[in-house]
């Protein structure tokens, strides 16, 4: 069998620009690609040279049941950071409260919730 690597995942979004810009400033990511997507909307790849977050919006008003015009249509994004401690500092220095504050097997975490209410984990395995 061979091997899956997850290469993106594809959310909806209220402001792609900006959220784009706080993934990039809260985890030194940068945007990849960014232009006209799907049904008129527009779309920034924000992420690293191997993967990323595809941040797409159409514009306009949401349409229930449509998962491409929901934003915070998921359970969470994980995201693992070599120092969990620094990047929580930046993520409160940005305005977002924390919670959900772990340390297991195998991992230290905590979450935050974004500009959407996306509820985004990040995790520490150091």
């Amino acid at each position: 069998m061979t091997t899956a690597t997850l290469e993106h995942v594809n959310i909806t979004v209220s402001d792609p620009e900006k959220t784009a810009a706080m993934l990039g400033e809260l985890f030194g990511w940068k945007v990849r690609w960014s232009g006209p997507a799907k049904d008129g909307g527009v779309t920034y790849h924000v992420g690293n040279d191997e993967n990323y977050i595809a941040i797409y919006s159409k514009g306009g008003h949401a349409s229930p049941g449509d998962s491409y015009a929901t934003p915070g249509g998921l359970n969470h994004i994980g995201i693992v950071v070599d120092d969990l401690d620094a990047t929580e500092a930046r993520v409160k220095a940005a305005g977002f409260t924390t919670h959900s504050h772990a340390d297991y097997e195998p991992g230290r975490r905590f979450y935050f919730n974004d500009l959407d209410d996306i509820e985004i984990e990040v995790v520490s395995y150091r």
